[in-house]
């Protein structure tokens, strides 16, 4: 354990003297009061910590006592419903001990010591054990099944096996190693947050994470273990987009992580997931959520760290086999907090101040996304999907957290303005997002969902595109001087824009839809588009096939519910075709 002094405060950087046994990343308690900070750089007996607490009040001279561990979580039976801040203290604890605002120094450990948890064992006296194996389990909350695992480097036979009510500190294992040696394990392990977990296998994002958010699955898909970013103006509904997908989104733990953004937002969150009816299990979607929440008023080193922290948590829950959503609101405010220390460090800025490293930071975290066989002799699947909200002051998507994110993400949902201003919603412009897993994921959707998904949905993309172009002869023209197939184009998409693309977050039935039924509201839109070019070339005005008393119907098919969806859409099939014959056969007379 290294013991300094201060010499040097500024902000939250503090410099401490003294320090040469202190190693990078070390966990160092920051004068009488014990702020929690850590070492970031190192110039001979020098030591640069982060502070993660506000350091008004500390002056030269003030002790700095190395912890000699790097900052870890605390991973073990009752993360799930908790709330904690960017360095895992549970809010809920420290407001009992010391109010509504949080105190310099308070000390407070992740998980709760006292709380005992039931343990039932998988495993017997004598079974081969290693690192990722899981020996038993605890029914956490009604949803999720704790599954303990062999910490990371253990490995031998299984001395004793205990099964009934323990903490997280209590003996509930002993394993013999090779050499005669017992190691006790306990419910409880810690991660140091800037490593990754370990896996055996890293496999292809093949099957999508399906989101119920319609122009999200249909025409900007994203995989499972794959990594998405929503890029946005201020009021463009980034916040809305996250909270959709944590809500929605087809995974079985989700980690939400409020970086940096207002505390109003955070309020919102944890108002509605308590209420919310998770539509996978009926519970309260609370019961397989863990919140960080370190807001805009929050110290702004502590922002750097809850990154890491959510990932770390999100990764422990991917080796017990299960799917898990990371949603980071904002990696913006990440950046700035990055940019804010290396300006106290003094480095070298690079482009808009913030440090060269941006970029293999952002890197650093997206990587740890994936779909992998875990550890362990059972080789459980798991699937970690990472989605980070990018905030460009502005709007102005060339700026360097940006364009940084764009080089490693596959999915990128830009948010336009004028779409929001439009009040259109999900704000994400069709014409700058893309999917790179689209070409990978169509395969799924020709086998699970329909055979022609993949045509449909090229087709989509062709009409949106076309109006785009056709837009702009309007303007020069007006609507007159178009083909009646152009208009006819002009009018799907507008079709495509209002009926499907537009989702209303608010409405009991629209908030979300099926894959199966987001097929079948498609393939009306597009029914409509290829009957109606067959109408034209028989001589159909096209004037009456706008005015088809079936479009009011096409119009609001979004608001069938999901188990009138078999019964209601066929009849609206048959209908807009026995209405389009009707015109054709017209003409022919």
């Amino acid at each position: 354990m290294s013991q300094g002094t201060i010499v040097k405060v500024s902000g939250p950087l503090v410099i401490a003297e003294g320090m040469r046994d202190a190693n990078m990343f070390d966990v160092v308690r920051v004068s009488k009061s014990r702020l929690i900070g850590e070492v970031i750089e190192m110039h001979g007996d020098n030591a640069s910590i982060q502070v993660y607490e506000e350091t008004a009040g500390l002056g030269p001279g003030e002790p700095v006592v190395s912890t000699g561990a790097p900052l870890s979580v605390e991973l073990g039976p009752g993360l799930i419903e908790n709330i904690f801040d960017g360095i895992q203290r549970p809010l809920e604890t420290m407001r009992k001990m010391v109010g509504s605002n949080i105190t310099r120094g308070i000390d407070v450990t992740s998980l709760d010591r006292k709380k005992k948890w039931k343990f039932e064992p998988v495993l017997k006296k004598g079974a081969k054990v290693s690192a990722g194996d899981v020996i038993g389990k605890v029914q956490e909350t009604p949803v999720v099944e704790h599954r303990i695992m062999i910490p990371y480097g253990i490995e031998g036979t299984i001395e004793e096996i205990y099964s009934g009510s323990f903490n997280v500190e209590e003996t509930i294992a002993k394993v013999k190693d090779s050499k005669g040696g017992i190691t006790k394990i306990q419910m409880m392990q810690k991660w140091p947050v800037r490593v990754g977990r370990p896996y055996k296998e890293k496999l292809p994002p093949d099957s999508p994470l399906v989101t119920g958010q319609r122009i999200i699955d249909t025409l900007f898909p994203l995989a499972k273990g794959g990594v998405a970013a929503v890029p946005g103006p201020f009021g463009s509904g980034k916040t809305v987009v996250q909270h959709q997908l944590a809500k929605w989104a087809d995974a079985e733990i989700v980690v939400y992580i409020g970086c940096g953004e207002r505390g109003n937002e955070m309020t919102d969150v944890l108002r509605e997931f308590p209420e919310l009816k998770d539509p996978h299990t009926g519970e309260s979607l609370m019961k397989r959520t863990v919140l960080i929440a370190n807001t805009s008023d929050m110290p702004v080193a502590a922002r750097e760290a809850s990154i890491y922290t959510g990932m770390t948590i999100a990764e422990y829950f991917r080796d017990m086999g299960y799917s898990v959503a990371l949603m980071a609101d904002s990696t913006s405010r990440w950046a700035e907090a990055l940019r804010e220390m290396s300006g106290r460090l003094e480095e070298m800025p690079g482009e808009e101040g913030y440090p060269a490293y941006l970029s293999s930071r952002l890197a650093q975290f997206y990587e740890r996304a994936g779909r992998v066989i875990n550890l362990g002799s059972d080789s459980r699947e798991g699937a970690l999907t990472a989605i980070g909200a990018v905030s460009p002051p502005g709007g102005d998507l060339s700026e360097p957290v940006t364009q940084a994110t764009l080089r490693i993400i596959k999915v990128f949902w830009g948010l336009d303005a004028t779409l929001a201003y439009r009040r259109h919603f999900p704000a994400i412009n069709w014409l700058l997002s893309y999917s790179l897993y689209s070409d990978r994921l169509d395969a799924w959707m020709n086998e699970n969902v329909a055979r022609d998904w993949a045509s449909l949905r090229k087709d989509t993309m062709k009409i949106l595109q076309e109006e785009s172009e056709l837009e702009e002869i309007v303007r020069l023209v007006g609507i007159d001087a178009l083909s009646s197939a152009d208009r006819l184009t002009l009018e799907s998409a507008k079709s495509i824009r209002e009926d499907y693309l537009h989702q209303n977050a608010f409405h009991d039935v629209d908030t979300y839809t099926s894959l199966g039924k987001q097929y079948k509201m498609l393939k009306l839109i597009l029914d409509f588009y290829y009957k109606g070019k067959k109408a034209i070339e028989s001589g159909v005005e096209i004037r009456k096939l706008f005015e088809l008393p079936v479009r009011e119907r096409i119009g609001r098919a979004k608001y069938t519910p999901e188990d009138q969806v078999e019964s209601s859409f066929p009849e609206i099939e048959t209908e807009l075709s026995n209405q389009i014959d009707a015109l054709i056969s017209k003409e022919a007379d």
